[in-house]
């Protein structure tokens, strides 16, 4: 079974604990501090990997952790840094928070390798905390915590044109002849499992890929059949070819069929059902000339005043098909050609870094020392050298209660705060 979605574990690496030692050298009774710092842990990287177009490496293993810092030693030794887990998956693959659903990452276009998870800052050693009043610290920063998530991964494949309509209507038959795909082609329901992918190529005008949506029925946008497996490949479409057993060989009716499906569409994603689409009213070969009404023409009739061309053809013979590739592409010229690609919702290094918790604030001598797990993991996560992560520090302390805690507790402007290692002055 085609496999294009997957749930997993995620945890990046601990950063290793900053060192307490002391230099101990013949003739240096009462050496200084030299405890070295811990090394940084290991990130989560997701990277594409263009011999990939399954998720299928990810249905079989769950837990995937980068390793942890090493630890600060002696004589300033720093702990030597976690090596990266990189894990690969097909272009295409959208992350996203499980439990939300909301967006992390789209694998997609320019973006060929994030970083999902940031493995913790090393801790400092306790050589960084010497002060004029604390010449022997026994303390040392631990390394900050991993992150944990659990993500899904979703494989929504990238198309220009989303071939759409019921089973066995003659999307594979279609796809076969006007690319250089090669589907599996049978009579009966659901013989397309996995969607497949064709490149069209035309003389003079511009060629377009092309993706058989395998077939869906009534009720797909609830899950019944194959339905939420297969609408997600449809997002990213920019247009879409309504084929259509425009013979009835099957005893259905070719205009209901259409409203059936659209409504479907409509079901799952309002947006998606408004784009562009075209029919291609198929199976003309097996109309046969009589008394009764003309379905072509009925589909003419019903559609094109909505907008909607109708274009009769037979994938069987070929008859008809050059003249809607032909239109199909001129229509995606007058369409925006950058690629539909999923914003980031969620941002894990924020939204981890909220949890509940504990703090401390308390008064040393003239200084108001802020410490706890929150502020460690803050900290670690932070650079405070950038414009964006200053901004964040900013938020963080507003958005805690840590600045309302502060002025409770009295302080004023030009006060100083120290966390760990980071101290500055207070002001409004």
């Amino acid at each position: 079974m085609f496999a294009d979605r997957a749930k997993i574990c995620i945890r990046s690496g601990k950063g290793g604990d900053g060192h307490v030692s002391f230099r101990r050298e013949l003739y240096v009774p009462n050496g200084g501090p030299d405890g070295g710092d811990g090394g940084r842990g290991g990130d989560v990287i997701f990277e594409v990997d263009e011999g990939l177009n399954t998720l299928q490496d990810y249905r079989h293993r769950r837990k995937y952790a980068a390793k942890d810092g090493e630890q600060g030693g002696k004589r300033r030794c720093h702990g030597a840094d976690a090596e990266d887990i990189i894990l690969k998956v097909p272009e295409g693959t959208v992350i996203k928070e499980a439990e939300s659903g909301k967006v992390i990452a789209d694998m997609s276009g320019d973006n060929k390798r994030q970083v999902v998870l940031k493995g913790g800052r090393g801790g400092l050693g306790n050589q960084h905390f010497a002060t004029s009043t604390m010449q022997i610290p026994k303390y040392a920063q631990p390394g900050q915590p991993s992150q944990e998530l659990w993500v899904s991964l979703e494989l929504k494949v990238i198309a220009d044109v989303g071939l759409i309509g019921f089973p066995n209507v003659g999307k594979s038959t279609f796809l076969s002849r006007v690319s250089n795909a090669r589907p599996k082609i049978a009579n009966y329901h659901f013989t397309t499992l996995n969607p497949n992918l064709g490149v069209v190529d035309l003389d003079g005008a511009q060629g377009f890929v092309i993706a058989d949506i395998p077939g869906l029925i009534e009720g797909a946008s609830e899950g019944v059949g194959l339905g939420h497996e297969f609408l997600r490949h449809i997002e990213r479409t920019k247009m879409m070819i309504h084929v259509v057993d425009a013979a009835g060989s099957e005893g259905r009716s070719p205009v209901d069929d259409i409203y059936k499906i659209n409504a479907e569409l409509e079901a799952y994603n309002p947006e998606i059902a408004r784009r562009p689409q075209v029919i291609a009213a198929n199976k003309t070969d097996l109309i046969y000339g009589g008394d009764g009404e003309n379905p072509v023409e009925q589909l003419k009739e019903e559609f094109e005043p909505k907008g909607i061309k109708v274009f009769p053809i037979s994938g069987a013979t070929g008859e008809g098909i050059s003249e809607l590739l032909y239109y199909v592409s001129e229509q995606l010229g007058k369409l925006d050609s950058s690629p539909v690609i999923f914003e980031q919702e969620y941002f894990p290094e924020e939204e981890l870094i909220y949890e509940n918790l504990p703090y401390t604030i308390e008064k040393e001598d003239d200084i108001y020392v802020v410490e706890g797990p929150k502020i460690e993991k803050m900290l670690g996560y932070t650079n405070l050298d950038s414009e964006k992560g200053f901004a964040f520090f900013q938020k963080f302390l507003k958005s805690t209660g840590i600045l309302d805690e502060l002025e409770a507790a009295g302080i004023e402007e030009g006060d100083t705060v120290r966390m760990y290692g980071l101290q500055f002055d207070y002001y409004k």
